[in-house]
């Protein structure tokens, strides 16, 4: 019992050890989310079921066939003239074969199959829309983790400064260069900077949080791979907004959904239209019917007596419509106001389209120029702050005027960072909108 107690207390310490060190990719990330997000498998059952709706109306081609069987019982008597009563029992089996098939309906069945087709072409854009939005999330999630993380590394690199700093101070206090105060603020903005770094630990552990709730796994242990991002490997690919936009309207899903829906609601009025034709329909059957009869035998002259008959049918139905209430005009006239929404839904999603194009290339243009801008203020202002830490160093400035530098320095840090991260994902999104894949396979 112990060594399988051991046993099982180890393979557990490898499985946890495994999940504590695994670190996932964004690759790993979004093939994830695609594959066992919720909303994802709701789409996906979605998409199956238009699938079968083809196979329904399809059906609808085939003849329809019918088998039926009945049994009966009864007894009791009846009065036979010239005989009096007499009591009979009767055993009747009826059994039937019926088949059907619409020679024509006009055009119901040919304009369901394609209007079943065209849902279900629908329902897969639909799906990849999803997909995509879950994607986008998935990579800022992601982006925001790194930045949280190269944030938590300029509040680690700040304490290590402030501690630097200490000593340093405390060296001058002793050699009486500089006044016990000195110290004291000091040590007061090196705590500020520890508090810093539990600030931006907490970052990291609530942009973890968020993003394996997006995948929908256990947090804890969880994990990301530090991956460098360089911006000098990101570049601003357009000059305008039309080129995207055009390359938009034959790439993105939601377009291509909204256009079928167009589709689909011209197959809605053929179908409705459907009711002012006349239907035409061949019907055939088989049909035995099998009785046993059986009378006493000293009131009537048989004892037992057999019926069985065999019978086919065969024959066309005409139905011709010709005062329906108006319910077919009104149906036609529903299914035309829907084509007209459909059509509505198609500009308006087109619209939303170019709006989000101009703003994600405005945003990214914006980014970029504050990017460009806060890496010459980090330039200038590390400058700033090592000719200010040498003075400091050697007693010729006060600690204020230090922090004062040095605060100039972490805020110049803190915007590269945060620029930086946005236009990488600001251009992330304008490829995923020229058609370029969110991740590379």
């Amino acid at each position: 019992m112990k060594t399988k107690l051991t046993l099982v207390m180890a393979v557990f310490a490898i499985t946890f050890s495994f999940a504590q060190d695994k670190r996932w990719t964004l690759k790993e990330c979004v093939n994830h989310a695609l594959e066992n997000n919720l909303s994802v498998q709701r789409a996906k059952y979605t998409t199956d079921l238009r699938k079968e709706d083809i196979a329904t109306a399809k059906g609808n081609r085939l003849p329809g066939v019918s088998g039926f069987a009945t049994h009966g019982y009864n007894f009791g008597a009846t009065f036979i003239q010239g005989v009096g009563l007499v009591t009979i029992d009767n055993l009747t089996n009826n059994f039937g074969l019926n088949t059907s098939v619409n020679l024509f309906d006009g055009f119901r069945v040919k304009n369901s199959v394609k209007q079943s087709e065209t849902n279900f072409e629908a329902s897969k854009y639909d799906l990849e829309k999803m997909s995509n939005d879950i994607s986008l999330n998935i990579v800022n999630a992601y982006l925001n983790v790194l930045f949280n993380k190269e944030n938590l590394k300029i509040a680690e690199a700040q304490v290590k400064i402030s501690e630097e700093q200490y000593k340093r101070t405390k060296e001058l206090v002793e050699e009486g260069v500089q006044p016990k105060g000195n110290l004291l603020e000091v040590e007061a903005t090196k705590i500020n900077d520890e508090n810093a770094v539990v600030t931006a630990e907490n970052n990291v552990a609530i942009s973890l949080l968020e993003l394996s709730q997006l995948l929908q796994i256990p947090n804890q242990g969880f994990d990301i791979q530090d991956v460098p991002v360089d911006i000098n490997t990101v570049a601003l690919l357009y000059n305008n907004t039309t080129e995207i936009f055009e390359k938009a309207l034959t790439n993105q899903p939601d377009i291509r959904s909204a256009e079928l829906g167009i589709e689909s609601a011209d197959r809605q009025i053929d179908i409705a239209k459907a009711d002012y034709y006349p239907t035409l329909s061949l019907g055939a059957g088989l049909n035995t019917f099998y009785t046993h009869r059986q009378g006493t035998k000293d009131q009537f002259n048989f004892s037992d007596q057999l019926d069985n008959n065999f019978g086919q049918n065969f024959g066309f139905r005409l139905d011709v419509p010709i005062f329906n209430r108006g319910q077919v005009k009104a149906n036609v006239n529903r299914a035309k106001i829907n084509q007209d929404i459909a059509q509505v839904n198609l500009s308006d999603q087109k619209l939303a389209l170019r709006e989000a194009i101009e703003r994600a290339f405005i945003n990214a243009k914006a980014t970029l120029k504050e990017y460009e801008a806060a890496q010459k203020s980090v330039e200038a202002q590390q400058l700033s702050f090592d000719y200010a830490q040498e003075r400091y160093n050697l007693g010729a400035t006060n600690s204020f005027d230090f922090e004062q530098v040095r605060n100039r320095l972490v805020n110049a840090q803190a915007t590269l960072t945060r620029a930086k991260y946005n236009f990488v994902f600001r251009t992330k999104v304008l490829e995923f909108y020229y058609g370029i894949p969110i991740i590379e396979e």
